[in-house]
């Protein structure tokens, strides 16, 4: 039993471990490439929608998710995941093109996709009930601390060009490497046939049906990750801001997740998720409102985006945990399912309505447009709260 346990424990930290890196070449890639884009004159809304090739990945690969993962088990989806995502990484410095840098933003989509699908169900699918919370928490956590060290070597980008992505490659691939030392394991709760399409489309508008409101937070956590990484140095840059002072800025951000990730989930467990996510919706707003306010100020920037960290950098491992409240159990790998889907239609969404954003409204700040979205989804989480409490 004993031997069982240290197993599990030992599987759950290397999945922990892939997570974390995955995170940093998600942190790294984004600004990386938005700042060179801006540097060699490529418009503000083609960069956007350049970044959002990651996302498109996710959600085209999506619908053909479950199936691979009840056939063949989590370990080989993971090796297939890690491959398209560290060879895809070393092939950027190959040719420097719009399209081909896109195409590799696609595959990486599609592997980081099938990366954290299968670790997340694994970890939600074998965890204990009374440390499903605590999982998810440093689960999240992990992702955050990579996504966090990420932006930190963009610079790297000033002694080659092609370092960065050559670094965030070979991290990978040591990462992607220890999973060979698993045991395969195949998910217990999928029921039906998830390889036909109906099914896995009944499925879906049962989920969301239960569990709609847990998926604001991976959309918001989704356009909130890719319109700050992706569009706000864009933005920084054109006002003067140094590449180093964006990825400090960028960084403290991920910091503020981290800091606050299992506060917030004890919190969350004690006192209902239901009541602690709106909260921090509305500590989102509030900080981002600040911090548009405060110009080109790097530190007072970086202290309001610190304190949006707080509140916002774990609402997608709060929705998840959510998520895993209100879905039965059958039902619990499409619910990690669409948090990647809800997570990459925000991530889809940030880009686009950021580039245009810069494109066609001047004099206000970019940090605007994100304090805004969270309003909304303060607003929709109250409501949507308080007609379920009715409801029951």
């Amino acid at each position: 039993m004993n031997t069982t346990s240290k197993a599990e424990q030992r599987r759950f930290w290397i999945l922990v471990i892939i997570v974390s890196i995955s995170g940093f070449s998600q942190g790294m890639l984004l600004p990386l490439i938005s700042a060179i884009f801006e540097r060699d004159g490529v418009s503000s809304a083609l960069n956007g929608l350049n970044a959002t090739g990651l996302y498109i990945g996710t959600l085209l690969v999506s619908p053909f998710m479950e199936a691979p993962l009840r056939k063949y088990g989590y370990k080989p989806v993971i090796i297939l995941g890690g491959i398209l995502v560290f060879s895809s990484l070393l092939m950027f410095p190959l040719w420097k093109h719009v399209v081909f840098w896109f195409i590799l933003r696609l595959l990486i989509g599609i592997g980081d996709h099938a990366l954290h699908f299968s670790t997340q169900t694994w970890i939600t699918s074998t965890s204990p009930q009374h440390k499903l919370g605590r999982n998810i928490a440093i689960y999240g956590l992990s992702f955050s601390l990579g996504f966090a060290v990420g932006p930190l070597f963009a610079p790297l980008v000033s002694i080659h060009e092609g370092l960065p992505f050559i670094v965030s490659g070979l991290l990978c691939m040591s990462a992607w490497l220890l999973v060979f030392n698993l045991k395969n394991d195949f998910p217990e709760v999928m029921k039906g046939n998830p390889s036909e399409t109906g099914s896995f489309i009944k499925r879906s508008k049962s989920t969301i049906v239960i569990a709609w409101i847990a998926f604001l937070g991976p959309f918001g956590y989704g356009f909130l990750e890719s319109s700050l990484n992706a569009m706000y140095p864009v933005y920084a840059l054109r006002n003067g801001m140094e590449l180093t002072s964006v990825s400090m800025i960028l960084a403290i951000f991920s910091i503020g997740g981290i800091v606050s990730q299992l506060p917030l989930g004890m919190l969350s467990d004690k006192f209902g998720r239901q009541k602690v996510i709106p909260i921090t919706y509305g500590g989102g707003a509030l900080s981002f409102w600040a911090a548009s306010m405060m110009g080109n100020s790097v530190p007072y920037v970086m202290l309001t985006v610190f304190i949006a960290g707080l509140f916002i950098g774990s609402i997608f491992s709060l929705g998840i945990s959510y998520m895993s409240d209100l879905t039965p159990k059958d039902l619990l790998p499409t619910g990690n399912l669409l948090c990647g889907i809800f997570f990459s239609i925000g991530s889809l969404t940030g880009p686009f309505a950021g580039g245009l954003f810069l494109e066609f409204i001047e004099n206000v700040s970019y940090l605007l447009i994100i304090s805004i979205l969270f309003v909304l989804l303060f607003i929709i989480s109250l409501f949507g709260t308080k007609r379920k409490s009715i409801l029951q």
